[in-house]
């Protein structure tokens, strides 16, 4: 870390509410969009510690918005917190104000945003699922958060990266990216496209009944990866972290995304495709964890279509990277040429696997709220 960042952070950190003197600034975990830094502070003795990200505006392009989004659902999550007897410190993020009171972040001489919240300490993450006690808890966590904001007006909330999971807007992007062929790959991927091809109506499927009211819009996190969950020592889930992407959408984005990301027995780029599928037990702890704490919340027709929602979400996420390869590779971040065209193969055989599993996930979700109903 360069000595002009590092007095840089430091003149930002004074502009926070917070006291005693700065002991060190280090950087801190894995992220990919914000960079983020620890913060020690001592005063009279004794240290305390923050946590200082720069938000990346060339995602987030609107910050006001994504901080007024942050503000209102963990205040709201406090209240609830508060209401059950509950740590409302540990159980949801506090982001502190500036010195002034009236912001919950600091531009600084540069232009860029910065934000504070204190350290939540004695907690772990997790990057990879590789124990289904540890992914059901991570599910209690989600679905708890879903619960606690099941009351919230979502409507209110801004849309801080438009369309993010509109799956049919995700298809006419890649129809377009089809049509252009920019850097004329189209006509080795036939194959690949024909598949996306032939699943057009159901990307529609989701949004056409949230538009037609027939299932609820509602707060999502939009990303909800394992190591967005705080753990404590016994991997009891703490608390929900990287509310940037928080939006008005369908918990079910949620749900698909977790069993996307976290029931394949193989890595997003595996290049060998007989080692990639759906791990039942895998999907059937996550779904147990999550309506566990959601379930009393979901209407009838949203826990219906859990299961389609792992492939759906699956799906979004193949024709993202196909499009993204036909495009020359300009949004995600590759390390050789068929990358983008590796990643979107493993999606679309995990496609083909929740196509071929739908009824075993189906019964599965049956026998969990059979469990937690008694229907």
């Amino acid at each position: 870390m360069s000595q002009l960042l590092e007095q840089q952070m430091e003149s930002v950190v004074c502009r926070f509410r917070v006291k005693g003197k700065i002991k060190q600034i280090l950087p801190f975990g894995s992220g990919h969009i914000n960079r983020t830094y620890i913060v020690t502070m001592t005063d009279g003795g004794e240290e305390k510690q923050y946590t200082l990200q720069q938000i990346n505006t060339s995602v987030f392009r609107n910050p006001d918005e994504l901080m007024e989004n942050i503000q209102n659902i963990t205040a709201h999550i406090r209240r609830k917190l508060r209401a059950e007897g509950k740590d409302a410190e540990r159980g949801t993020l506090h982001m502190l104000p500036d010195r002034t009171g009236e912001h919950r972040y600091v531009k600084d001489a540069y232009g860029s945003y910065w934000r504070m919240y204190p350290f939540i300490d004695d907690c772990v993450t997790y990057d990879i699922v590789d124990c289904p006690d540890v992914f059901r808890n991570a599910a209690r966590g989600f679905g708890r958060f879903q619960a606690q904001l099941a009351d919230f007006p979502a409507y209110t909330l801004n849309e801080t990266i438009p369309h993010f999971h509109d799956t049919g807007s995700r298809y006419m992007d890649f129809e377009a990216a089809v049509a252009r062929d920019l850097v004329g790959r189209a006509a080795n991927v036939q194959e690949e496209i024909a598949f996306v091809r032939a699943r057009r109506k159901e990307t529609y499927l989701i949004q056409n009944r949230i538009i037609a009211g027939e299932i609820p819009l509602r707060v999502t996190h939009n990303d909800t990866k394992l190591n967005n969950v705080l753990m404590d020592a016994d991997n009891n889930a703490v608390c929900v972290v990287d509310l940037d992407t928080v939006m008005p959408g369908s918990a079910l984005y949620d749900f698909g995304d977790s069993i996307r990301f976290g029931a394949s027995t193989a890595l997003e780029d595996e290049e060998d495709l007989s080692k990639v599928h759906l791990d039942l037990e895998l999907f059937e702890a996550f779904a147990d964890g999550y309506l566990e704490t959601a379930g009393a919340a979901f209407t009838p027709l949203e826990i219906e279509l859990l299961p389609f929602s792992a492939k759906l979400m699956t799906l979004e996420c193949g024709i993202r990277f196909l499009t993204d390869y036909l495009n020359g590779d300009t949004y995600f971040k590759i390390s050789h040429s068929e990358h983008n065209l590796l990643r979107a193969r493993t999606q679309f055989k995990l496609v083909q696997e929740d196509e071929e599993k739908m009824e075993e996930m189906q019964a599965i979700i049956a026998k969990l709220v059979q469990k937690y109903t008694g229907k």
